[in-house]
């Protein structure tokens, strides 16, 4: 049975392409089952050697990130009486509500609305504040959820459990029946939505048709790689993190590390405040008459000394490679290279205009974005003998290809010849596709690929989360062994934070020297493609 639901997991995830980021209901007899379907998929655990390990990473759990939960009876009867006996039963309520939502709703001074009782909580058991099901994508559960819960992001619903009822199947299938969207397209109708559905016999279910009904069914195109063309293959590693040992010396190409702006526009150094409270009027007195106070950054600025939060900065990102079994610097050696880095950074990398300060820097969040950006780009220093950095690759994967590239799209691909793929799937208006054009005709290129599908991400931190940037394009010299990462980049803020992670993916799998060669580029216009390719 679990190796039926592992092959319709895998189909169906390969062929979504819902807008909506879909969320899967396994609904389970006992809480038996249920343990052994959430150990499979949330932490790639099978419950036999008979059975395949689940490999679905989109529902695995991981470090700071929750995509699969388990909700079992008796803690569902407590989140709707109201009466938690623990606090993590009460944070699973806030779980199942913010399913499907991306963030909180804010006032109109764009403040988060978190609901009663969450902040206290979250600080009680040290956890973040941002939705905390807002990256769950499936839930094992034991009996129906609640009538009352109104994700209205469900498309897939598996029954793992006998169904003796028409009630029970409608049950069921209600938790897939919320729209996500009511825009009406050009045609005047509603977009169709599906949900689809494993398990639960859908002959007990009927519904009565409307003979006026009318729902729009989008043409849908299959893309995919052509057996027939399997020279046009494009291989790649799929690399989780990196590994270092530091000996004697670290070094960093600060031309390589992202800069950072201090904008007074985002974050304001100085705000005007005055007291919310309600008049006799029941008018806030923020727009009556009254004293307002202005909180600002002077006196932060006055009591900080440039030199002594560069050594705090530094203290905090020794103590990272301290920690580190694979680094062998005893700590004085390793504080004073870090402490040059990190002067060199403040010097050359941050800037700021009146009437931001340098030493704001120091302050939330540009802090952490100095962290970040620095610890993604301090590597050994090769010139005098230390070991490279190396990827450290994903265990349970291995290598990805464009052979692995099977999906259903709603946008209508383009065409292409020197490909393993059908056709390439555009992201944009023209851009794409003009690039699409020109790689295909250059006759340099001896195949290229959309990065779409394959699974090819680079990990990058930002932020105090880590991320995976999907380049544009996978491409293969014509006259050697070697593959180019293209990115085609209009305006994105986090564009130098892209390219510094390229950028080390592309050092640590040339250093290690398995997959061949790699270079990484970016282009803003499309004509920069042709120059780039001739000269390259």
């Amino acid at each position: 049975m679990l190796g039926s639901m592992w092959e319709a997991l895998r189909q169906e995830m390969a062929k979504s392409d819902d807008p909506r980021p879909p969320v899967f209901i396994i609904v389970c007899k006992t809480r038996k089952l249920a343990k052994i379907v959430y150990e499979w998929l949330a932490e790639d655990r099978p419950p036999s050697t008979v059975i395949s390990r689940a490999q679905l990473p989109e529902l695995r759990n991981d470090a700071g990130r929750q995509n699969t939960i388990c909700v079992y009876s008796d803690v569902q009867n407590e989140i709707e009486s109201g009466n938690a006996k623990s606090d993590e039963t009460r944070w699973m309520r806030h779980v199942l509500d913010t399913i499907g939502k991306r963030d909180w709703p804010r006032d109109s001074q764009q403040q988060s609305q978190y609901p009663d009782g969450f902040e206290e909580l979250a600080e009680k058991m040290g956890r973040d504040r941002h939705p905390p099901g807002r990256d769950v994508r499936c839930i094992v559960s034991v009996g129906m959820l609640t009538e009352g819960w109104d994700c209205n992001t469900v498309t897939h619903i598996i029954g793992l459990r006998p169904f003796m009822s028409q009630l029970l199947c409608e049950q069921v299938i209600g938790r897939g029946l919320r729209r996500a969207s009511y825009e009406v397209s050009e045609n005047g109708l509603m977009r169709e939505e599906i949900a689809t559905v494993l398990g639960v016999p859908l002959s007990a279910f009927t519904v009565k048709a409307s003979k006026n009904a009318k729902v729009e069914k989008p043409e849908r195109w299959h893309v995919h790689a052509l057996p027939q063309k399997e020279d046009y293959k494009i291989s790649f590693p799929r690399i989780e993190g990196y590994r270092q040992t530091v000996r004697d010396r670290i070094v960093c190409d600060m031309d390589k590390v992202p800069s950072l702006r201090i904008d007074i526009e985002k974050i304001p150094p100085e705000v005007e405040m005055k007291a919310g409270l309600p008049e006799n009027t029941g008018r806030p007195s923020l727009y009556g008459p009254g004293r307002t106070s202005l909180a600002n950054l002077e006196k932060f600025r006055q009591q900080a000394r440039l030199q002594e939060r560069m050594y705090e900065m530094t203290t905090a990102l020794a103590k990272h490679y301290v920690n580190d079994a694979e680094c062998r610097l005893p700590p004085g050696v390793l504080f004073s290279q870090l402490y040059r880095i990190v002067q060199e950074y403040i010097d050359k990398k941050v800037s700021a205009s009146d009437p931001a300060d340098k030493k704001d820097a120091f302050l939330s969040p540009y802090y952490g974005y100095i962290i970040e950006h620095l610890m993604q780009n301090v590597h050994p220093d090769e010139s005098v003998g230390e070991v490279p950095e190396l990827p450290r690759y994903e265990r349970m994967r291995g290598d990805g290809s464009t052979s692995d590239v099977d999906f259903y799209t709603r946008r209508e691909p383009y065409p292409v010849n020197k490909s393993h793929i059908n056709a390439v799937v555009p992201d944009t208006q023209k851009f794409e596709q003009s690039a699409a054009w020109h790689l295909d005709r250059h006759p340099r290129v001896f195949s290229f690929a959309k990065n779409e599908g394959m699974g090819f991400g680079i990990p990058y931190l930002h932020n105090d989360e880590f991320h995976d940037y999907l380049p544009d394009f996978l491409i293969r010299l014509e006259d050697e062994e070697r593959c180019l990462i293209l990115e085609t980049k209009g305006y994105d803020e986090s564009k130098e934070i892209k390219r510094s992670a390229a950028e080390r993916w592309v050092a640590a799998v040339n250093a290690d020297g398995k997959h061949g060669r790699w270079q990484y580029v970016m282009v803003s216009k499309i004509e920069e493609i042709n120059r780039l390719l001739d000269t390259i």
